[in-house]
């Protein structure tokens, strides 16, 4: 069944509507879709080149707006969304996943966010540790607009074989944009004092 979901998310990306499509796929995914909008955006970015970063900030945009109805699915229907994690295997992690977020709640945001893993289960666990909505917000807008701005510019750039290696070393590239964003935080604390 989720093949066939995935099949019908990727030929979305050739139907004249694409672009809303993107958007409600994109959305969804951070609430309570199974399929990232990658699914979309790399098809369409291929496509056409020259709109690559338009369909990112689409993707951005309507991700946040998703991860905002994530969050408050989590915050206001916490029965809801602890059912949601359940559903997607979450739910024995949940002590855990809280301690987590009470210590680490940005880093996990701006981890995860970068990553395969569903978003949805960062935004309606957000929403369910009440962690702050204003930090949550910007959080997301930049660990959101960077997966897929990166995304729009390997492909605008070099195409699918950059792709392919992206997607088979992402955990040596997410490591790496982390470095770089721990460098830069200590860098402006360091040029703070």
């Amino acid at each position: 069944m989720l093949r066939k979901l995935y099949d019908w998310v990727f030929s979305l990306a050739r139907h004249r509507h694409a672009t809303r499509s993107l958007a409600v796929v994109s959305f969804a995914e951070s609430s309570f879709f199974p399929i990232p909008p990658d699914v979309m955006l790399a098809p369409m970015v291929l496509a056409k080149p020259e709109r690559a970063y338009f369909y990112a900030m689409v993707c951005t945009i309507a991700s946040v707006l998703g991860g905002i109805l994530g969050y408050a699915i989590g915050y206001f229907l916490e029965p809801v969304g602890l059912q949601m994690l359940a559903w997607l295997g979450k739910a024995d992690t949940f002590e855990a996943s809280k301690a987590l977020f009470q210590q680490h709640g940005a880093w996990v945001i701006l981890i995860k966010g970068l990553t395969p893993i569903p978003f949805k289960l960062i935004t309606i666990a957000s929403g369910i540790f009440q962690f702050n909505l204003a930090l949550f917000i910007a959080l997301c807008v930049l660990t959101r607009g960077a997966r897929f701005f990166l995304v729009a510019f390997v492909l605008k750039r070099w195409g699918p074989p950059m792709l392919a290696i992206v997607e088979k070393r992402l955990a040596l590239f997410t490591v790496l944009f982390l470095v770089l964003l721990v460098g830069a935080f200590f860098m402006v604390k360091l040029i703070g004092h």
